[in-house]
Protein backbone atom coordinates (compact mmCIF):
# COMPACT_ATOMS: atom_id res chain seq x y z
CA UNK A 1 0.00 0.00 0.00
CA UNK A 2 3.32 2.51 0.58
CA UNK A 3 4.23 1.73 -2.40
CA UNK A 4 1.10 2.63 -4.64
CA UNK A 5 0.51 5.38 -2.75
CA UNK A 6 4.00 6.67 -3.25
CA UNK A 7 3.53 6.13 -6.81
CA UNK A 8 0.21 8.23 -7.18
CA UNK A 9 1.62 11.33 -5.53
CA UNK A 10 5.13 10.55 -7.00
CA UNK A 11 2.51 10.99 -10.78
CA UNK A 12 0.68 13.73 -9.12
CA UNK A 13 4.19 15.67 -8.28
CA UNK A 14 5.42 15.28 -11.77
CA UNK A 15 2.25 16.39 -13.51
CA UNK A 16 1.71 19.43 -11.47
CA UNK A 17 5.17 20.40 -11.96
CA UNK A 18 4.52 20.55 -16.05
CA UNK A 19 1.36 22.27 -15.87
CA UNK A 20 2.06 24.89 -12.77
CA UNK A 21 3.86 28.35 -13.66
CA UNK A 22 6.93 29.20 -11.77
CA UNK A 23 5.33 32.19 -10.32
CA UNK A 24 2.69 30.51 -8.14
CA UNK A 25 5.24 27.31 -6.99
CA UNK A 26 7.17 28.06 -4.20
CA UNK A 27 9.30 26.12 -2.22
CA UNK A 28 10.72 26.73 1.41
CA UNK A 29 12.43 24.95 3.65
CA UNK A 30 12.97 24.77 7.09
CA UNK A 31 14.72 22.52 10.25
CA UNK A 32 12.33 21.35 12.70
CA UNK A 33 13.99 18.86 15.34
CA UNK A 34 16.36 17.79 12.81
CA UNK A 35 14.25 17.19 10.19
CA UNK A 36 14.01 19.12 6.87
CA UNK A 37 10.52 19.91 5.73
CA UNK A 38 9.21 21.21 2.38
CA UNK A 39 6.56 23.16 2.26
CA UNK A 40 4.54 24.06 -1.20
CA UNK A 41 2.46 26.72 -1.94
CA UNK A 42 0.36 26.76 -5.41
CA UNK A 43 -2.84 28.16 -6.77
CA UNK A 44 -4.57 24.90 -6.42
CA UNK A 45 -7.88 26.53 -7.88
CA UNK A 46 -6.26 27.57 -11.24
CA UNK A 47 -4.22 24.30 -11.54
CA UNK A 48 -6.33 21.26 -9.92
CA UNK A 49 -3.99 20.87 -7.29
CA UNK A 50 -6.55 19.81 -3.91
CA UNK A 51 -4.61 20.18 -0.45
CA UNK A 52 -5.27 16.56 0.40
CA UNK A 53 -2.30 15.45 -2.25
CA UNK A 54 -0.27 17.79 -1.06
CA UNK A 55 -0.79 16.44 2.68
CA UNK A 56 0.42 12.55 1.52
CA UNK A 57 3.44 14.06 -0.34
CA UNK A 58 4.33 15.94 2.80
CA UNK A 59 3.61 13.24 4.85
CA UNK A 60 5.80 10.53 2.62
CA UNK A 61 8.25 13.78 2.38
CA UNK A 62 9.07 13.75 6.05
CA UNK A 63 9.14 10.15 6.47
CA UNK A 64 11.58 9.58 3.79
CA UNK A 65 13.24 12.67 5.49
CA UNK A 66 13.54 10.22 8.63
CA UNK A 67 14.85 7.68 6.93
CA UNK A 68 17.53 9.20 5.21
CA UNK A 69 18.43 11.00 8.48
CA UNK A 70 18.71 7.28 10.02
CA UNK A 71 21.03 5.81 7.54
CA UNK A 72 23.19 8.97 8.36
CA UNK A 73 23.38 8.52 11.39
CA UNK A 74 24.79 4.93 11.11
CA UNK A 75 26.83 5.86 8.62
CA UNK A 76 28.49 8.57 10.87
CA UNK A 77 28.15 6.14 13.77
CA UNK A 78 30.27 3.63 12.07
CA UNK A 79 32.76 5.68 9.89
CA UNK A 80 32.51 9.07 11.95
CA UNK A 81 31.80 12.31 10.13
CA UNK A 82 30.86 11.95 6.53
CA UNK A 83 33.75 13.13 5.25
CA UNK A 84 35.98 10.58 7.21
CA UNK A 85 33.98 8.19 5.95
CA UNK A 86 34.41 9.34 2.37
CA UNK A 87 38.27 9.45 3.40
CA UNK A 88 37.69 5.70 4.22
CA UNK A 89 36.65 4.35 0.83
CA UNK A 90 39.49 6.39 -0.97
CA UNK A 91 41.79 5.47 1.28
CA UNK A 92 40.18 1.34 0.88
CA UNK A 93 40.57 2.04 -3.06
CA UNK A 94 44.01 3.60 -3.48
CA UNK A 95 46.04 4.18 0.37
CA UNK A 96 48.65 5.57 -1.81
CA UNK A 97 48.74 2.74 -4.50
CA UNK A 98 47.00 1.39 -7.55
CA UNK A 99 46.48 -2.88 -6.92
CA UNK A 100 48.53 -3.92 -10.13
CA UNK A 101 48.75 -7.84 -9.18
CA UNK A 102 46.81 -10.77 -11.52
CA UNK A 103 44.71 -13.78 -10.15
CA UNK A 104 47.05 -16.49 -9.18
CA UNK A 105 47.87 -18.89 -11.87
CA UNK A 106 47.47 -22.61 -12.05
CA UNK A 107 50.84 -22.80 -10.01
CA UNK A 108 49.62 -19.93 -7.49
CA UNK A 109 51.36 -17.40 -8.88
CA UNK A 110 50.67 -13.45 -9.68
CA UNK A 111 51.98 -11.71 -12.11
CA UNK A 112 52.43 -7.36 -11.11
CA UNK A 113 52.45 -5.11 -13.47
CA UNK A 114 52.88 -1.49 -12.78
CA UNK A 115 49.64 0.10 -13.59
CA UNK A 116 49.43 3.60 -16.00
CA UNK A 117 48.02 5.68 -13.77
CA UNK A 118 50.06 5.28 -10.56
CA UNK A 119 52.08 8.39 -9.52
CA UNK A 120 55.72 8.63 -9.25
CA UNK A 121 57.84 10.58 -11.97
CA UNK A 122 60.63 10.74 -9.74
CA UNK A 123 61.95 14.39 -10.68
CA UNK A 124 59.70 17.52 -12.15
CA UNK A 125 59.82 17.50 -16.24
CA UNK A 126 60.31 13.85 -16.42
CA UNK A 127 58.45 11.91 -18.78
CA UNK A 128 56.39 8.74 -17.38
CA UNK A 129 57.64 6.12 -15.75
CA UNK A 130 57.64 2.74 -18.85
CA UNK A 131 55.83 -0.12 -16.82
CA UNK A 132 57.73 -2.98 -15.68
CA UNK A 133 56.23 -6.42 -15.15
CA UNK A 134 57.24 -9.31 -12.20
CA UNK A 135 55.66 -13.12 -11.04
CA UNK A 136 55.54 -13.33 -7.57
CA UNK A 137 53.84 -16.40 -5.60
CA UNK A 138 50.34 -16.22 -4.17
CA UNK A 139 51.13 -14.92 -0.14
CA UNK A 140 53.35 -11.75 -1.82
CA UNK A 141 52.31 -8.46 -1.25
CA UNK A 142 52.78 -4.68 -1.84
CA UNK A 143 54.30 -3.00 1.00
CA UNK A 144 54.03 0.76 0.91
CA UNK A 145 57.11 3.03 0.91
CA UNK A 146 57.10 5.99 2.32
CA UNK A 147 58.74 9.66 1.39
CA UNK A 148 60.85 9.57 3.90
CA UNK A 149 61.64 5.62 2.87
CA UNK A 150 66.02 5.22 3.93
CA UNK A 151 66.46 3.62 0.31
CA UNK A 152 65.57 7.30 -0.77
CA UNK A 153 62.64 8.58 -3.23
CA UNK A 154 64.07 6.82 -6.20
CA UNK A 155 62.21 3.43 -4.64
CA UNK A 156 59.15 2.77 -6.51
CA UNK A 157 57.92 -0.26 -5.22
CA UNK A 158 57.77 -2.49 -1.95
CA UNK A 159 56.80 -6.24 -1.99
CA UNK A 160 57.45 -8.58 1.05
CA UNK A 161 56.72 -12.09 1.99
CA UNK A 162 57.16 -13.29 5.46
CA UNK A 163 57.65 -16.42 4.53
CA UNK A 164 60.24 -15.82 1.32
CA UNK A 165 61.48 -12.70 1.78
CA UNK A 166 61.29 -9.18 -0.05
CA UNK A 167 61.73 -7.39 -3.35
CA UNK A 168 62.23 -3.62 -4.47
CA UNK A 169 62.23 -1.89 -7.30
CA UNK A 170 64.79 1.41 -8.21
CA UNK A 171 63.97 3.93 -10.99
CA UNK A 172 67.17 6.05 -11.19
CA UNK A 173 67.81 8.56 -14.15
CA UNK A 174 70.52 7.86 -16.57
CA UNK A 175 71.93 10.94 -16.06
CA UNK A 176 73.41 9.49 -13.37
CA UNK A 177 76.02 7.87 -15.43
CA UNK A 178 75.94 10.03 -18.39
CA UNK A 179 74.21 13.22 -19.99
CA UNK A 180 74.58 11.89 -23.40
CA UNK A 181 72.15 8.63 -23.42
CA UNK A 182 69.03 10.65 -24.47
CA UNK A 183 66.01 9.06 -23.78
CA UNK A 184 66.32 6.17 -25.39
CA UNK A 185 68.46 4.69 -22.93
CA UNK A 186 69.75 0.90 -23.28
CA UNK A 187 71.76 -0.51 -20.49
CA UNK A 188 74.10 -1.52 -23.16
CA UNK A 189 75.43 1.80 -23.61
CA UNK A 190 75.27 3.05 -19.52
CA UNK A 191 78.26 -0.11 -19.62
CA UNK A 192 79.00 -3.32 -19.36
CA UNK A 193 77.52 -5.65 -16.38
CA UNK A 194 80.58 -5.06 -14.42
CA UNK A 195 80.54 -1.26 -14.54
CA UNK A 196 76.75 -1.01 -13.90
CA UNK A 197 76.57 -3.44 -10.62
CA UNK A 198 80.05 -1.33 -9.10
CA UNK A 199 78.23 1.74 -9.50
CA UNK A 200 74.75 0.58 -8.20
CA UNK A 201 75.48 -2.17 -6.39
CA UNK A 202 76.47 -0.08 -3.04
CA UNK A 203 73.01 1.51 -3.41
CA UNK A 204 71.28 -1.63 -3.35
CA UNK A 205 72.40 -3.63 -0.59
CA UNK A 206 74.12 -0.71 1.29
CA UNK A 207 77.45 -1.00 1.27
CA UNK A 208 80.61 -2.36 -1.21
CA UNK A 209 79.65 -4.96 -3.69
CA UNK A 210 83.49 -5.94 -4.19
CA UNK A 211 83.76 -9.52 -3.00
CA UNK A 212 79.87 -10.26 -3.18
CA UNK A 213 79.15 -10.84 -6.85
CA UNK A 214 79.55 -14.70 -7.05
CA UNK A 215 77.64 -14.72 -10.38
CA UNK A 216 76.63 -12.68 -13.56
CA UNK A 217 74.64 -13.07 -16.56
CA UNK A 218 73.21 -11.72 -19.20
CA UNK A 219 69.91 -11.93 -20.73
CA UNK A 220 67.73 -10.81 -23.73
CA UNK A 221 63.74 -11.00 -23.90
CA UNK A 222 61.44 -9.15 -26.79
CA UNK A 223 64.91 -6.80 -27.79
CA UNK A 224 65.97 -5.44 -24.44
CA UNK A 225 68.76 -6.42 -22.29
CA UNK A 226 68.91 -7.65 -18.47
CA UNK A 227 71.97 -7.99 -16.54
CA UNK A 228 71.34 -10.48 -13.51
CA UNK A 229 73.44 -10.58 -10.65
CA UNK A 230 73.87 -12.95 -7.87
CA UNK A 231 75.23 -11.21 -4.65
CA UNK A 232 76.56 -12.94 -1.22
CA UNK A 233 76.61 -12.22 1.68
CA UNK A 234 74.04 -10.35 2.00
CA UNK A 235 71.62 -12.98 0.25
CA UNK A 236 70.28 -10.33 -2.79
CA UNK A 237 69.90 -11.19 -6.59
CA UNK A 238 69.47 -7.84 -8.56
CA UNK A 239 68.23 -7.66 -12.21
CA UNK A 240 69.04 -4.43 -13.99
CA UNK A 241 67.90 -2.88 -17.39
CA UNK A 242 67.48 0.50 -18.92
CA UNK A 243 64.19 1.91 -20.24
CA UNK A 244 63.19 5.51 -21.71
CA UNK A 245 65.62 7.97 -19.60
CA UNK A 246 65.74 5.54 -16.75
CA UNK A 247 67.88 2.28 -15.42
CA UNK A 248 65.71 -0.27 -13.61
CA UNK A 249 67.15 -2.20 -10.96
CA UNK A 250 64.86 -5.13 -9.28
CA UNK A 251 66.19 -6.40 -5.99
CA UNK A 252 65.13 -10.00 -4.60
CA UNK A 253 66.70 -10.33 -0.78
CA UNK A 254 66.21 -12.90 1.90
CA UNK A 255 67.76 -13.68 5.54
CA UNK A 256 69.74 -16.93 5.46
CA UNK A 257 66.92 -19.28 6.26
CA UNK A 258 64.52 -17.92 3.83
CA UNK A 259 67.36 -17.70 1.19
CA UNK A 260 67.99 -21.86 1.98
CA UNK A 261 64.54 -22.99 2.04
CA UNK A 262 63.00 -20.59 -1.03
CA UNK A 263 66.17 -20.10 -3.10
CA UNK A 264 64.29 -21.25 -6.10
CA UNK A 265 61.25 -19.15 -5.72
CA UNK A 266 63.75 -16.29 -5.24
CA UNK A 267 65.75 -16.81 -8.47
CA UNK A 268 62.53 -17.05 -10.51
CA UNK A 269 61.34 -13.98 -9.18
CA UNK A 270 64.08 -12.11 -10.10
CA UNK A 271 64.22 -13.57 -13.42
CA UNK A 272 60.54 -12.50 -14.18
CA UNK A 273 61.34 -9.01 -14.28
CA UNK A 274 60.68 -7.19 -17.63
CA UNK A 275 60.38 -3.46 -18.69
CA UNK A 276 56.91 -3.54 -21.17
Amino acid sequence: MGTALFTSCSFSWRYQQQIIPSNHLLAQSSLESGISRAKVTADSGENGLVGGEIEKCSGLMKRRSVLVSGVSLISSAVLGSPREGLAVVKQGLLAGRIPGLSEPDEQGWRTYRRPDEKSGGHGVGWSPIIPYAFSVPQDWQEVPVSIADLGGTEIDLRFGSSKEGRLFVIVAPVLRFADDLGDQATIERIGPPEKVINAFGPEVIGENVEGKVISMNVAEHSGRTYYQYELEPPHALITATAAGNRLYLFNVTASGLQWKRHYNDLKRIAESFRVV
